[in-house]
């Protein structure tokens, strides 16, 4: 059996840079099982698997050791594979997915993806969580995942969390953010229970970061940044209870996986 591959750069516009993902089209699903051990043997946050049904696609995404309900960046490699590659006459896709039905739109060179929103709440933080962070936030939110609030920029670019003590608390992972120097608002997403101490570039995090900012900033359209080593840029919409991320992406490989 040969399975195409493709690997992208996602929220980039440059190689190297952005959130790689690998994109597995495929003609009819195999057994997750050998989809788990694709994405173990890709060892890349993420990958993504698809098949088309009727006149939409079927997706689903594996980290290297489970399989998700929701990945941004990888939905936005597999459009952006749809497009430049398979359908190149298409300007709509819809995902069916775990967490739902998933539209994504071409609009010149870039990608939006429409999701559902993940409003947070604010919470009591657990103990365990102040001390994975060397600095105290000056907010603390929840929605299945933490979302804290620091002070600046260079407070949320300089974080050394520790990653084995946010293993000890009870949270799909914690997304660190803070107003931007240059843009609306910057970024990081630690996600160990997942196998990945830090995601370069999230999609699913922007879900709970867009309703807060909007709210905050009292903007609807917001500029981001996920300053994270490899850094990734995000073009945000608040739309009530969906929100709208947009960016590019850049192909770095191509091939076939032979099992």
């Amino acid at each position: 059996m040969c399975i195409p591959i493709y690997q992208v750069d996602a929220f980039t516009d440059k190689l190297f840079a952005g959130n790689p993902a690998a994109v597995c089209p495929l003609d009819k699903w195999p057994d997750s099982a050998v989809m788990q051990n694709i994405a173990a043997e890709n060892n890349l946050s993420e990958t993504a698997f698809f098949v088309k049904e009727a006149d939409r696609y079927h997706i689903r995404w594996m980290t290297p050791t489970h399989e998700v309900d929701l990945c941004g960046h990888a939905t936005l490699a597999s459009a952006f594979v749809i497009f430049h590659y398979l359908e190149k006459d298409l300007d709509k896709i819809v995902f069916h997915s775990r967490s739902g039905e998933l539209i994504v739109t071409r609009e010149g060179d870039l990608i939006s993806m429409n999701f559902p929103a993940n409003k947070p709440a604010p919470q009591t933080s657990p103990g365990t969580l102040l001390e994975v962070f060397p600095i105290a936030p000056q907010e603390v939110l929840f929605n299945r995942t933490f979302l804290l609030v620091f002070r600046s920029e260079a407070e949320v670019r300089r974080m050394k969390p520790d990653i084995k003590k946010l293993l000890e608390v009870p949270t799909f992972g914690a997304i660190i953010t803070a107003r931007g120097d240059s843009v609306d608002f910057v970024s990081r997403f630690f996600i160990p229970q997942a196998g990945i101490a830090e995601d370069p570039v999230t999609g699913y995090a922007h879900t709970l970061l867009i309703p807060y900012w909007a709210e905050k900033l009292h903007k609807k359209k917001l500029h981001a940044l996920q300053v994270s080593q490899r850094g990734g840029e995000l073009f945000c919409e608040h739309l009530k209870d969906r929100v709208k991320i947009s960016g590019k992406a850049v192909l770095y490989l191509e091939g076939r996986i032979v099992i």
